[in-house]
């Protein structure tokens, strides 16, 4: 929920894309011709200061060494169908260990490498052709829009110019949700703690018992308030109904003009200037 808040498209392709970015081990590449999964990296790194570099940039490498040594996420953009050599070691995370501390051997330096540091690459080629040497060093994810996920934003963009109260609060309840789930895997984690950890009878233990009642209480509070916010988030559903016709119509309009560029290269249309349009 809080990854389709930071701008991840809802339909379950794209939740499956998130939850591949977020357990792979190699680097992602995105084929990403509309730029979603660009928009939603930039979202979700926006706090851990993500540094956005081009291979056409002269001075790329650099500014990667640097995010390497300090865990700095990247976001490399524009990536064509070749990929410069030079990142080999990174994308085969070639690391090397000398006592406590990893190195990377990269561009010609041998550099401190931070765990904490992330690449995340995209193109806007739709349809690239990767060779099998290139692919098996990044782990590629098919980011191109479906039906479904474009349905859901036009009506999340429609709902929010006609009724924007309905969508800022679903946008809240969704979000509050996320973090009473959370609370509520807390609450059960600290009661396992409690129950294993102490000794003799825990009847007989008063700061358990007054953790366990706490923890009770609160976790019936949090329940409550989620039963609340599913009954409010029912009623927003059936009040952005109303605006599917327009949603499913302007999808269908979409996916008609992108398969213009078949009759001739220059009918080429970004996702952007179409909801903006």
């Amino acid at each position: 929920r809080q990854w389709n808040v930071q701008g991840l498209p809802v339909d379950n392709f794209s939740i499956e894309n998130g939850v591949i970015t977020s357990v792979t081990n190699r680097w992602p590449l995105f084929i990403d011709p509309q730029g979603q999964a660009n928009a939603w990296i930039r979202q979700l790194e926006i706090s851990n200061s993500l540094e956005m570099v081009s291979m056409t940039d002269a001075n790329y490498l650099r500014k990667l060494k640097t995010c390497i040594r300090f865990g700095q996420p990247v976001l490399m953009e524009g990536i064509q169908e070749t990929l410069d050599m030079a990142l080999d070691p990174l994308l085969m995370k070639q690391t090397i260990q000398k006592g406590n501390t990893l190195y990377l051997y990269i561009g010609g330096e041998q550099i401190e490498y931070n765990m904490s540091f992330k690449l995340y690459m995209t193109t806007n080629l739709a349809n690239p052709h990767y060779m099998p040497e290139t692919a098996v060093k990044v782990t590629l994810i098919n980011f191109m829009i479906t039906e479904e996920g474009l349905r859901e934003q036009i009506l999340g963009k429609t709902v929010l110019l006609e009724k924007p109260e309905l969508e800022k609060m679903k946008n809240k309840l969704i979000i509050e949700g996320a973090e009473n789930t959370r609370r509520l895997k807390e609450l059960e984690n600290k009661i396992l703690h409690v129950l294993t950890s102490s000794k003799g009878s825990i009847l007989d233990d008063e700061t358990a018992v007054n953790v366990l009642t706490s923890s009770k209480k609160l976790s019936n509070e949090i329940q409550q308030k989620q039963l609340a916010a599913k009954e409010t988030e029912v009623e927003i559903d059936q009040a952005r109904q109303v605006y599917v016709p327009v949603s499913r119509c302007a999808t269908s309009m979409f996916m008609t003009i992108t398969q213009l560029e078949k009759v001739d290269p220059m009918y080429q249309y970004s996702l952007d200037w179409y909801k903006i349009g």
